[in-house]
């Protein structure tokens, strides 16, 4: 009879070895969703936000792993992982956005969606940059009755999540959040680096017009007589 290996004996590998072969769009989307995301729900400690990271679904199966793009977790602490282990973590993700590709359109329509079904993932987007893949571009799947509906788009081919909160929204070869209840864009990393360094320069340009201000008003109150 075959043994059933010790729970320590088992390993759960960070990586599968294969570098991931994407064009820079597909990987600077990923990664700049997830930053979104991550000041999104700063404010959020039971809220945990990663992508690319391998997720564990079966104790003592390392082969029973699914890694998502970018996906969304309620219910656990806010902390780095190496690896998520579903069984100690308790909670599936709520929300995963996958941004497809040709090597990755057959797993992301199949395979996946299967899988985050099962494992009772509420929100399931995919996204093609370029729109060479899906028809439309950007699709969205809500887990009802166990198995996933198309979420309806609105006229301009948005989507709403529920599970978020946000609008997913295409834009040129991006994907756009915007928060539903007010219509903001939550900003990418190198915007939200130049509306600082903007806030900063508009702030710097106010302080010396009070500068230059108080400055008149002390020279005027020194000498009653000079010309105002």
């Amino acid at each position: 009879m075959a043994m059933i290996p010790l729970e320590r004996d088992v390993i759960y590998p960070e990586s599968d070895g294969r570098p991931m072969g994407e064009s820079d769009l597909h990987r600077d989307e990923m990664w700049d969703l997830v930053y979104v995301l991550q000041r999104y729900y700063a404010g959020s400690p039971d809220v945990y936000v990663t992508g690319n990271l391998f997720f564990y679904y079966r104790q003592g199966d390392p082969r029973s792993v699914i890694c998502p793009d970018v996906c969304v977790v309620k219910g656990v602490s806010k902390h780095r992982r190496r690896i998520y282990k579903l069984w100690e973590e308790g909670q599936s993700p709520s929300f995963v956005i996958e941004v497809t590709s040709e090597s990755t359109r057959r797993e992301d329509l199949e395979d996946k969606k299967l899988r985050y079904a099962q494992l009772g993932v509420d929100e399931y987007f995919l996204h093609d940059p370029y729109g060479e893949y899906l028809r439309p571009r950007l699709q969205g799947l809500r887990l009802q009755g166990g198995r996933y509906l198309p979420i309806e788009p609105a006229s301009d081919g948005s989507l709403l999540s529920q599970v978020t909160g946000l609008t997913l929204r295409v834009e040129g070869h991006l994907l756009r959040l915007v928060e539903t209840a007010t219509g903001t864009p939550l900003l990418f990393a190198q915007e939200a680096v130049e509306s600082e360094q903007a806030a900063r320069l508009e702030a710097e340009a106010r302080l010396r017009q009070v500068e230059e201000q108080l400055a008149r008003l002390r020279f005027q109150q020194a000498d009653p007589n000079s010309d105002r």
